[in-house]
Protein backbone atom coordinates (compact mmCIF):
# COMPACT_ATOMS: atom_id res chain seq x y z
CA UNK A 1 0.00 0.00 0.00
CA UNK A 2 1.60 3.45 -0.88
CA UNK A 3 0.65 6.85 0.97
CA UNK A 4 0.87 10.02 -0.67
CA UNK A 5 3.84 10.52 1.37
CA UNK A 6 6.02 8.32 0.04
CA UNK A 7 7.80 10.30 -2.20
CA UNK A 8 8.84 12.96 0.89
CA UNK A 9 12.46 12.22 2.23
CA UNK A 10 13.76 13.81 4.97
CA UNK A 11 17.31 15.51 4.70
CA UNK A 12 19.68 14.96 7.32
CA UNK A 13 19.77 18.39 9.06
CA UNK A 14 17.15 20.12 7.83
CA UNK A 15 14.96 18.74 11.21
CA UNK A 16 14.88 22.22 12.67
CA UNK A 17 17.21 24.69 14.21
CA UNK A 18 20.03 23.94 16.92
CA UNK A 19 20.10 25.37 19.96
CA UNK A 20 23.38 27.80 19.08
CA UNK A 21 21.11 28.90 16.09
CA UNK A 22 18.02 30.00 18.11
CA UNK A 23 20.33 31.68 20.94
CA UNK A 24 21.88 33.76 17.98
CA UNK A 25 18.70 34.79 16.95
CA UNK A 26 17.14 35.31 20.67
CA UNK A 27 20.29 37.60 21.30
CA UNK A 28 19.80 39.66 18.40
CA UNK A 29 16.32 40.12 18.84
CA UNK A 30 17.15 41.13 22.65
CA UNK A 31 19.72 43.49 21.41
CA UNK A 32 17.31 45.74 19.18
CA UNK A 33 14.79 45.82 21.94
CA UNK A 34 17.17 47.42 24.32
CA UNK A 35 17.77 49.86 21.38
CA UNK A 36 14.34 50.28 20.22
CA UNK A 37 12.78 50.20 23.51
CA UNK A 38 13.77 53.16 24.97
CA UNK A 39 13.46 55.40 22.04
CA UNK A 40 9.78 54.36 21.93
CA UNK A 41 9.03 54.09 25.71
CA UNK A 42 10.42 58.23 25.80
CA UNK A 43 8.22 58.86 22.84
CA UNK A 44 4.81 58.25 24.87
CA UNK A 45 4.80 61.48 27.41
CA UNK A 46 5.14 63.30 23.79
CA UNK A 47 2.70 61.55 22.23
CA UNK A 48 0.03 62.31 25.12
CA UNK A 49 0.97 66.30 25.08
CA UNK A 50 0.05 66.35 21.70
CA UNK A 51 -3.12 64.05 21.82
CA UNK A 52 -4.19 66.85 24.46
CA UNK A 53 -3.21 69.28 22.14
CA UNK A 54 -5.89 67.49 19.57
CA UNK A 55 -8.52 67.19 22.45
CA UNK A 56 -8.57 70.23 23.40
CA UNK A 57 -8.61 71.72 19.25
CA UNK A 58 -11.77 69.71 19.08
CA UNK A 59 -13.52 70.69 22.11
CA UNK A 60 -12.99 73.99 21.01
CA UNK A 61 -14.24 73.72 17.59
CA UNK A 62 -17.47 71.96 19.14
CA UNK A 63 -17.81 75.40 21.70
CA UNK A 64 -17.85 77.13 18.73
CA UNK A 65 -20.53 75.41 16.95
CA UNK A 66 -22.57 75.87 20.38
CA UNK A 67 -22.04 79.44 20.40
CA UNK A 68 -22.90 79.45 16.78
CA UNK A 69 -26.27 78.09 17.45
CA UNK A 70 -27.25 79.78 20.82
CA UNK A 71 -25.20 82.71 20.26
CA UNK A 72 -22.60 82.12 23.59
CA UNK A 73 -20.94 79.46 25.57
CA UNK A 74 -21.66 77.53 28.08
CA UNK A 75 -21.01 78.96 31.56
CA UNK A 76 -18.78 77.19 33.84
CA UNK A 77 -21.44 75.53 36.08
CA UNK A 78 -22.98 74.06 32.39
CA UNK A 79 -19.39 72.98 32.07
CA UNK A 80 -18.01 70.95 28.59
CA UNK A 81 -21.45 68.55 29.72
CA UNK A 82 -23.30 71.14 27.38
CA UNK A 83 -21.70 69.90 24.76
CA UNK A 84 -23.23 66.82 24.88
CA UNK A 85 -26.67 67.38 26.84
CA UNK A 86 -28.70 70.49 26.33
CA UNK A 87 -28.15 72.42 29.86
CA UNK A 88 -31.30 72.44 31.81
CA UNK A 89 -29.32 75.35 34.38
CA UNK A 90 -28.51 79.35 33.71
CA UNK A 91 -28.82 80.45 30.24
CA UNK A 92 -30.45 77.64 28.70
CA UNK A 93 -29.58 77.20 24.54
CA UNK A 94 -32.41 77.66 22.34
CA UNK A 95 -31.24 76.31 19.24
CA UNK A 96 -28.99 72.96 20.77
CA UNK A 97 -28.04 70.89 18.02
CA UNK A 98 -29.91 67.52 18.33
CA UNK A 99 -27.35 64.70 19.26
CA UNK A 100 -24.89 67.31 20.77
CA UNK A 101 -21.79 68.80 19.87
CA UNK A 102 -19.22 65.80 20.48
CA UNK A 103 -18.53 62.87 17.79
CA UNK A 104 -18.20 60.71 20.63
CA UNK A 105 -20.81 61.52 22.54
CA UNK A 106 -19.28 61.78 25.65
CA UNK A 107 -16.63 64.80 26.90
CA UNK A 108 -13.68 62.96 26.59
CA UNK A 109 -11.03 62.80 29.68
CA UNK A 110 -7.69 64.12 28.99
CA UNK A 111 -4.59 61.63 28.01
CA UNK A 112 -3.71 61.04 31.62
CA UNK A 113 -7.27 60.28 33.04
CA UNK A 114 -8.13 63.32 34.06
CA UNK A 115 -11.19 65.87 33.15
CA UNK A 116 -10.14 69.02 31.29
CA UNK A 117 -10.83 72.30 33.16
CA UNK A 118 -13.22 74.70 31.58
CA UNK A 119 -13.64 78.10 33.07
CA UNK A 120 -16.23 80.54 30.94
CA UNK A 121 -15.60 83.44 30.91
CA UNK A 122 -12.38 83.24 31.10
CA UNK A 123 -9.21 84.99 32.28
CA UNK A 124 -7.74 84.57 28.88
CA UNK A 125 -10.39 84.80 26.86
CA UNK A 126 -14.26 83.96 26.26
CA UNK A 127 -13.54 80.67 28.23
CA UNK A 128 -10.33 79.45 29.53
CA UNK A 129 -9.42 75.39 28.07
CA UNK A 130 -6.82 73.34 29.88
CA UNK A 131 -5.38 69.92 31.18
CA UNK A 132 -2.92 70.07 34.16
CA UNK A 133 -0.91 67.35 32.30
CA UNK A 134 0.94 64.79 33.09
CA UNK A 135 0.97 65.28 36.92
CA UNK A 136 -2.92 66.54 37.15
CA UNK A 137 -1.87 69.67 39.57
CA UNK A 138 -1.40 73.25 38.39
CA UNK A 139 1.64 74.41 36.83
CA UNK A 140 4.84 72.38 36.31
CA UNK A 141 7.20 71.63 34.09
CA UNK A 142 7.98 69.22 31.15
CA UNK A 143 5.54 66.41 30.73
CA UNK A 144 3.91 67.98 33.81
CA UNK A 145 3.15 71.20 32.29
CA UNK A 146 -0.03 73.13 31.95
CA UNK A 147 -1.42 72.63 28.36
CA UNK A 148 -3.72 75.85 27.89
CA UNK A 149 -5.78 76.31 24.91
CA UNK A 150 -4.38 80.13 25.00
CA UNK A 151 -0.99 79.20 24.81
CA UNK A 152 -2.02 76.91 21.86
CA UNK A 153 -3.39 80.47 19.51
CA UNK A 154 -1.44 81.23 16.25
Amino acid sequence: MSTPWRHLRLVKGTGGFSLLEIIVVVFILSLLAAIVAPKIMGRTDDARIAEAKVQIRNLETALKLFKIDNGFYPDTQQGLEALVEKPTTGRVPKNFREGGYLEQKKVPLDPWGNPYIYISPGLQGDYDLLSYGADGKEGGEGKDADIKNWDMKQ
